[in-house]
C-alpha cells in the first residue's frame, strides 16, 4: 500500500477547497451571473411581448369599437337623411298637387267663362243665324 503523509493529505485536501473557492469566485459565479441576467432579460421580453399583446388586443378591441360606433351613426345619419328627404319629397308633391289643383280650378273657371261669353254671344246672334238659315232653306228673303 502506499503511504500517504498526514500532512500531504491536508495540504492536498487545502488546495483542493482552495481551488474549489477560487474557481467558485472566477468561474462559476460570473457564469451564474450572466445565466440570471439572461433569465432576467427573457422574462422582461415575454413580459414585454404579453404587455404588447394585451395592448394590441384592447387596441383592436377599441378599433373594432370604434368601427362598430362609426356604422351606428352612419346608419342613423342615413335613415335621418332618408327621413328628411322623404318629407321633402312629400312636401314637393303636395305643393305640385296644390298647384295643379289651383291652375285646374282656374281653367275651369276660364272655360266655363268663355264657355259662358260665347253662349251669350250666340243667344245674340241666334236671331240673325235662324234668319240666315230660313232664308237658304226658303230661297227667299224672310222678314
Amino acid at each position: 500500500m502506499i503511504s500517504v503523509s498526514p500532512f500531504i493529505l491536508l495540504v492536498q485536501m487545502a488546495n483542493f477547497i482552495l481551488l474549489i473557492f477560487i474557481l467558485n469566485a472566477i468561474l462559476y459565479k460570473p457564469i451564474r451571473n450572466i445565466l440570471i441576467e439572461r433569465k432576467k432579460k427573457v422574462q422582461g421580453y415575454e413580459e414585454a411581448i404579453e404587455t404588447a399583446q394585451q395592448g394590441a388586443a384592447e387596441s383592436e378591441q377599441t378599433f373594432q369599437a370604434g368601427i362598430s360606433e362609426a356604422k351606428k351613426k352612419g346608419f342613423q345619419e342615413k335613415e335621418a337623411l332618408k327621413e328628411t328627404g322623404q318629407e321633402e319629397e312629400k312636401r314637393v308633391i303636395k305643393e305640385i298637387n296644390e298647384k295643379a289643383q289651383a291652375d285646374f280650378e282656374a281653367t275651369r273657371v276660364q272655360i266655363a267663362q268663355e264657355a259662358e261669353g260665347a253662349r251669350n254671344q250666340l243667344k245674340a246672334e241666334v236671331q240673325a243665324f235662324s234668319a240666315a238659315i230660313a232664308e237658304k232653306i226658303l230661297g227667299r228673303a224672310v222678314s
